[in-house]
């Protein structure tokens, strides 16, 4: 251990220890913007700087480590005059027109001017603008970018794709994506990491909401808005509503204020899934046996876009299900239409997703027929956000209603979907009643879930933990009958790489696989609301699986719904009409 001191208090930390992590562990806050534990420990934007006494020079305190004795200052007048500085410098070459930007009001670079009182830059603006496509899903405004490199690392280090890269030098460095490449022709996933690991507006997901209010508008037309499982576990996080508050019924409720028509869970489709991917995954076992690879789950679009770039002799190993946005976007325009009474191209599909990734999937091939879209709008949850502040809407003074019916209500099962291992564990619930012939114990198949210990750190000083962003592999044995089912789950696309390499290589092997792109599943995905420095994977988590142990129904195949939809339409998973409207050929 190492005894320091800082602003005179007396502390002890381990030897190796930074003197921001140090500060962290005592509850002192030092200023930061690039500093990403494990991943970003660059020291490029001089902010978290710090006096140690009987030093000339100030010191970056992310990247220098404690001594035995010494004294240091994180808010000195020296301290805070250079901080000032180089606070000015960056916001010389930013674009600092905040009313107006997407991240006002939680920004990092917006606080910490504040904080240090700037109310002017003695400094002449270079302010960089480079040309994007505005129709991707994913936009980049070069003009905010203040040159951070997090997006670059946890691009690379994380989710091994390598998108984004350095451009130039010295005062030309800026940041770009590799080659420059045009975004649309890069084998960007869309995972949307880099969005939410930005301190700053520079990226951001392509707004969606003119057309939304337009649907809304426009009296011809019936609005079905579906919600994602990991959307209930965040949405409420900016609002300051109390956590007893019924989320999904002041979602709901919310909606229906805002002027939807019907308000959908996408927790049914999660249950719809489980029912075609389950009853997929014993179709296929004998030819998985055989070939030695495994099934991949398909819900989760950003792992799909992976296999297709990275490792295209693999798609034919994905499941044929569509995701449940999908399936609950082809239900609303077939199943769902007829009950209204309604043509479906007189229906605006809308979902609210924790994803942007999500934007893509819905223009894919075999997303739709007869001339209209499974889905025709995808919103994120900090679009969500911006909506319901934007009616003016005090979601917890709302009464809490119920989602709509027939295809408005999912089983537990369908909630957990948003957490990593989720997926897995809903198939099994299922698989096991189908091959067995009982039902398994509701515990029976936790194995599946993420630990604790695989979820990044959420301090708000020291940021990420490193390692753990990886994610670790949750691996489970299963006995069916006679046939023992192997199972993985993995979250990041940098752990799914290492996976797929260690069962190409011979190295591994297993039966059904579930990844998902964003470490720690859906609840931590692209499209979800951004604190920065904070990793809130594991507490969204834990708000789904709360919400499993308190639903009634928590099989996927003793949903309601589920069981009148089979009777009525699709007669049976996988039956012809199941093929056509709930699985994807992935282009093959």
């Amino acid at each position: 251990m190492v005894n320091i001191k800082i602003n005179g208090k007396d502390i002890s930390v381990a030897e190796g220890t930074t003197i921001l992590e140090a500060a962290g562990q005592a509850d002192i806050h030092i200023p930061h913007l690039c500093y990403l534990k494990g991943i970003n420990e660059i020291s490029a934007c001089k902010v978290c700087v710090v006096e140690i006494e009987g030093q000339e020079k100030l010191v970056a305190s992310c990247t220098t480590k404690v001594e035995e004795g010494q004294v240091i200052l994180t808010d000195s007048p020296r301290v805070r005059e250079v901080r000032r500085t180089n606070v000015q410098l960056i916001l010389s070459e930013h674009d600092y027109r905040c009313a107006t930007c997407i991240r006002s009001g939680n920004c990092s670079l917006q606080d910490m001017a504040h904080r240090l009182g700037i109310s002017e830059i003695p400094y002449k603006a270079r302010i960089k603008e480079l040309p994007w496509n505005k129709d991707f899903p994913l936009i980049r405004d070069a003009s905010k970018c203040i040159k951070c490199m997090r997006c670059v690392q946890i691009c690379e280090k994380v989710q091994s794709l390598n998108i984004w890269d350095i451009q130039n030098t010295g005062a030309h460095t800026t940041v770009n994506t590799t080659g420059n490449t045009p975004i649309e022709l890069s084998d960007c996933s869309l995972c949307a990491q880099c969005i939410t690991h930005c301190p700053v507006g520079a990226l951001h997901e392509r707004g969606d909401l003119k057309k939304v209010y337009q649907a809304l508008a426009d009296p011809e037309k019936v609005t079905v808005v579906q919600i994602a499982p990991a959307v209930r576990a965040a949405w409420m996080e900016d609002m300051h509503i109390p956590e007893n508050v019924d989320r999904e019924g002041c979602f709901v409720a919310a909606l229906k204020k805002l002027g939807f028509d019907y308000v959908l869970d996408t927790v049914f489709a999660a249950d719809l899934t489980i029912m075609e991917e389950g009853n997929e995954l014993l179709k296929r076992l004998p030819d998985i046996k055989e070939k030695k690879l495994p099934m991949f789950t398909s819900c989760c679009p950003g792992w799909v876009s992976f296999v297709k770039t990275q490792y295209p002799q693999l798609t034919s190993r994905l499941s044929t299900a569509k995701s449940p946005q999908q399936m609950q976007g082809a239900v609303i325009k077939t199943y769902f239409a007829e009950k209204i009474g309604k043509d479906p191209k007189d229906i605006i599909s809308i979902s609210v997703m924790p994803c942007v990734s999500k934007k893509r999937e819905i223009t894919l091939p075999d997303m739709g027929r007869d001339g209209y879209d499974d889905v025709d709008i995808v919103i994120t949850t900090r679009e969500l956000v911006r909506l319901v502040n934007a009616g003016e809407i005090d979601a917890a003074a709302l009464d809490p209603m119920p989602f709509d019916s027939p295809v408005g209500s999912g089983t537990g099962a369908g909630v957990i979907f948003g957490a990593t291992g989720g997926v897995m564990e809903a198939a099994l619930r299922t698989a096991y009643a189908v091959v067995m012939g009982e039902e398994a114990p509701l515990d029976a198949f936790t194995a599946v879930r993420a630990k604790s210990d695989d979820y990044p750190d959420a301090s708000a000083n020291c940021g990420i933990v490193g390692d753990q962003f990886f994610g670790k592999r949750a691996e489970a044995e299963f006995k069916l009958k006679d046939t023992t089912v192997r199972t993985c789950t993995v979250s990041g696309l940098g752990t799914a790489r290492e996976l797929i390499e260690d069962i190409l290589a011979g190295r591994a092997e297993y039966d059904f696989v579930e990844v998902m792109a964003c470490p720690g599943g859906c609840v931590a995905g692209g499209g979800q609301p951004i604190h920065d420095g904070e990793e809130r994977g594991l507490e969204r988590s834990r708000i789904l699986y709360k919400l499993d142990d308190e639903r009634k129904i928590r099989r996927s195949h003793e949903n309601p719904e589920i069981k009148t939809i089979y009777e009525e339409f699709f007669k049976n998973p996988l039956s012809e009409k199941s093929e056509e409207l709930l699985h994807t050929k992935h282009g093959l």
